[in-house]
């Protein structure tokens, strides 16, 4: 019987691209809970399945007592010393189901077991597939576009997935079999065969996998993305540190005539990206951060609450603020800074938050 079963794991796994190791621990609760109905669902039942050895051992765990309160639990010392030589009132032993009575569950209840454990290896597989993923970055391949919601189908190995329209970039559009890069955001168990995964294209994590998978400098640890700021679809802003003072950071991702910074726009749709150099120095990470335009000086009022004040050229006013404060409101996600930007001459002022 250990014979076949093992031989029909191997064809499983073949067949269903599932490891050998998720289907034996499926089956393994499946046993467990059909035989557990022989001994009124408690729990005395343990399976353990041993691929190496091509070893299967189902087995109850019972009490030694002097006198049986519960069938189910209990066994008199005469007959615990059948399977442990030396038994006395207390011990916990361990009884083997003997093959008749494995093969006599098998015929009862082996479909549903079967079933079942394929079931479980298949969602433990895939749960743990995209927990190894989480915060990664993916290719899709779009299966569907759907034309009420907006709404996208997408494939990820074997798996399903909805890209939400809130999660797409505003100004991209898809069509069937197009691939795509997608982030995982997150993944949490859930009930259904697939765990809860949220995938995203405007989620500041994208630039920065899109940026490690281009730039060797990031892959290497030569260069570090400290942090990003972003309006998917608009504008990103992303700060860099070089561990190496022979490598310029921003240059590395730059890229000779832009090429690497470049190719990533264009996965993003034409989305703006600006570099910067990061610094230890407030100030001077402050007045690096509001690119393009140029800062006359950085005063830091509070430290502990992260406040400061930015002056620049009167001339440069509106490209520091942005459209529509774009350009401070990327600059202050992107330190974790609260900056109030003024002109040099003092007529204006603008905060962001």
């Amino acid at each position: 019987m250990n014979k076949e079963f093992f031989e029909a794991i191997e064809q499983l796994e073949k067949e269903k691209g599932v490891s050998a190791q998720h289907l034996c621990e499926g089956i393994q609760r499946a046993i467990v809970t059909a035989v557990k109905r022989d001994y009124n669902n408690k729990d005395i039942v343990f399976c353990e399945i041993d691929m190496e050895k091509k070893k299967m051992k189902v087995y109850v765990r019972k009490v030694v007592v002097a006198e049986i309160s519960d069938p189910d639990t209990d066994i008199l010392v005469d007959a615990a010393q059948t399977y442990k030589k030396g038994a006395m009132v207390g011990d916990i032993i361990e009884i083997p189901l003997q093959t008749k009575d494995i093969s006599r569950i098998a015929a009862e209840k082996g479909k549903h077991v079967l079933r079942q454990g394929i079931r479980d290896a298949e969602r433990g597989q895939m749960i743990e597939e995209f927990q190894n993923r989480k915060q990664e970055l993916e290719t899709a391949k779009v299966q569907m576009v759907d034309a009420n919601t907006g709404n996208i189908v997408l494939a990820i190995g074997k798996a399903t997935l909805i890209l939400p329209k809130s999660e797409q970039l505003p100004n991209e559009t898809f069509k069937e079999g197009d691939l795509i890069k997608v982030y995982i955001v997150d993944v949490k168990e859930s009930e259904g065969k697939l765990p809860r995964t949220t995938i995203s294209r405007t989620h500041p994590g994208l630039v920065k996998k899109l940026f490690e998978n281009e730039v060797p400098e990031i892959k290497e640890g030569l260069v570090e993305i400290v942090s990003v700021s972003r309006e998917a679809g608009s504008r990103c802003k992303l700060a860099v540190s070089s561990k190496d003072e022979n490598i310029d950071a921003v240059g590395s991702c730059i890229g000779t005539k832009g090429a690497r910074v470049g190719k990533i726009v264009e996965l993003l749709c034409g989305e703006k990206i600006e570099i910067v150099k990061y610094s230890e120095d407030p100030a001077e990470y402050i007045a690096a951060s509001l690119a393009p335009a140029d800062v006359v000086s950085v005063e830091i009022i509070s430290e502990e609450e992260r406040t400061c004040s930015v002056t620049v050229p009167d001339s440069q006013l509106s490209l520091a603020i942005g459209n529509k404060g774009q350009n401070a409101r990327l600059a202050a996600k992107l330190t974790n800074w609260k900056i109030d930007i003024k002109p040099e001459s003092g007529f204006f002022e603008s905060v962001s938050e």
